[in-house]
């Protein structure tokens, strides 16, 4: 089978970008938002509605899935995209995040990191080697190198020794995913911090290197937003302009265009999902916290003229309701109607592009923000 990965730039707006992705699994529009399904499910949210909201692309994370089910297991079951029932494209993270938030339970050396698993206690060693063999056997469309991010702030020392750790295994996750992935990608991570010297270095290193695209690592992660936008608008522009750039873990809405208008295509980020579950919701008009009393005998939807049923659907009690009450359901309807708001954010932002129209976009987005309008 020939490579059937793909990025074609369709037009830019400044340093924005939109373009397309092809895949085994279909195509990815850029700028695109990728709903964060960690252990083969977007957390409370049906496979249909996830797709009914325009998503293109879901993104599924190597240390869980190596644990629970096991990669081994859902290979034997027909690969991750059958047995989620998701015949879309699908990114996998390499667990690299995981070195970092599970920093109690894991060890670090040249060869490998090995976790204490946070199920059962087992000791579980996850290398640049293996954490490719896990891609391979689920079979996502994109895969992610292995690497080491810090939280930051951090010591300088620190954050070059894990970027210079991320470079040498991206040598070995180049090595071990090369004639072994056919028709799939690797993306390469770039890591370095706050640090824009470190930065340069590892974006540099990596190109040589050479991966199917690149992603900007190591950021949302206690740094604040004027920084991340910092680094990633000088990161961005070392990377190949042919291939996509994917920023990790980012973001809210405003990060998202931002970072856009940096020439950043692909994003991720639980915030959709996990606010929705707490009783948030993303509107044009700003967020909306369904939990506060004043929405109890508020018969309004949502948002009227949103394309998301459950955002036009349902009055405002009816979801405060079911937040008091404790019901799922209520988590789950914001869930669906963040994602929604999401989706429509970057399908706005690949249009006003296209148009030449991204500054105006961005602007007109802020006031509905800020005018927070029908919020009562």
């Amino acid at each position: 089978m020939s490579n059937p990965f793909s990025f074609r730039l369709i037009a830019t707006d400044g340093a924005a970008r939109t373009g397309e992705i092809m895949t085994a699994h279909g195509l990815v529009r850029t700028p695109a938002f990728m709903p964060v399904g960690t252990q083969a499910a977007i957390k409370g949210v049906h496979q249909d509605d996830v797709r009914a909201s325009g998503t293109d692309i879901v993104l599924g994370n190597t240390y869980h899935l190596m644990l629970r089910p096991s990669a081994e297991r859902i290979a034997a079951l027909g690969g991750l995209h059958a047995f989620m029932r998701w015949p879309y494209p699908i990114l996998t993270d390499s667990g690299g995040y995981q070195v970092m938030s599970l920093s109690a339970l894991r060890k670090v050396t040249e060869e490998s990191v090995t976790f204490r698993s946070h199920i059962d206690g087992t000791m579980v060693a996850l290398s640049p080697e293996r954490a490719i063999e896990v891609q391979n056997l689920l079979g996502s469309d994109i895969a992610m190198q292995l690497d080491e991010l810090v939280g930051l702030p951090a010591e300088r020392g620190e954050i070059e020794r894990a970027m210079l750790l991320s470079l040498r295994w991206a040598e070995r996750c180049k090595r071990a995913f090369d004639g072994g992935a056919e028709g799939r990608a690797l993306f390469g991570i770039v890591q370095g911090g706050d640090d824009q010297g470190l930065r340069e270095k590892s974006a540099r290193t990596l190109v040589d290197i050479g991966f199917d695209g690149y992603a900007i690592g190591g950021l949302a992660v206690g740094e604040p937003q004027e920084v991340m936008l910092q680094i990633v608008g000088d990161t961005a522009p070392m990377l190949p302009a042919d291939r996509p750039r994917y920023l990790m873990g980012v973001g809210t809405p405003s990060d998202i265009l931002e970072a856009i208008g940096q020439g950043i295509d692909m994003f991720d980020c639980v915030l959709p999902t996990r606010n929705g579950r707490h009783g948030l919701a993303f509107t044009r008009f700003g967020p909306i916290n369904i939990k506060n009393a004043h929405h109890a005998e508020d018969a309004r939807p949502l948002d009227a003229e949103s394309r998301c049923p459950a955002a036009h659907e349902f009055s405002r009690a009816y979801l405060h309701h079911l937040f008091r009450a404790g019901e799922a359901l209520g988590g789950t309807l914001l869930s669906i109607v963040n994602l929604y708001y999401y989706q429509d954010l970057v399908a706005g932002a690949r249009a006003a592009i296209a148009a030449g129209h991204f500054a105006d976009y961005v602007a007109q987005t802020k006031e509905q923000w800020a005018a927070k309008r029908d919020i009562a």
